[in-house]
């Protein structure tokens, strides 16, 4: 089976997109993360659901999981105001991990070890250099367990 046969639609967010519309895209959909394309709609950068929940923990609290008892559950009415005005670009860390790709004649197990070598939960499926689809690890999974 190759990615041709097992690529999905999948929503894309550019790099300028804002943090907030991308976030609530995440949700809505429950997706395991977006990919990020740059000014030229190439892919740049996977946005795993898991760096925006990193982004929206005080850091003092990530050094100190303990600290997290502490703060009332308020704090998650204050989401969207830390999103707000942001954009996709600033959610991305600065020392953005290797982009996840494949291309399209590549088989699911060269799927699989691109996501595990980089610990993502998705793949950009690339032709020519254009995005044609996208592969999830669960849909890989999937697959996988029939």
């Amino acid at each position: 089976m190759r990615c041709t046969d097992i690529a999905e639609d999948f929503p894309v967010v550019d790099l300028d997109s804002d943090a907030l519309e991308a976030a609530r895209l995440l949700a809505r959909n429950r997706l395991p993360g977006l990919v990020v394309t740059d000014a030229n709609g190439a892919p740049t950068a996977i946005l795993p659901a898991s760096q925006v929940v990193r982004f929206l923990v005080p850091g003092y609290v990530q050094d100190d999981p303990s600290l997290a008892g502490v703060l009332s559950e308020s704090m998650a009415d204050h989401v969207a105001d830390k999103l707000s005005g942001k954009t996709v670009r600033s959610l991305l860390p600065e020392d953005r991990p290797e982009l996840a790709v494949v291309s399209f004649d590549d088989t699911i197990v060269e799927v699989a070890a691109v996501m595990a070598r980089l610990r993502c939960p998705l793949a950009a499926v690339l032709r020519d250099g254009r995005l044609v689809g996208v592969i999830t690890a669960s849909r890989l999974l999937e697959l996988a367990l029939r």
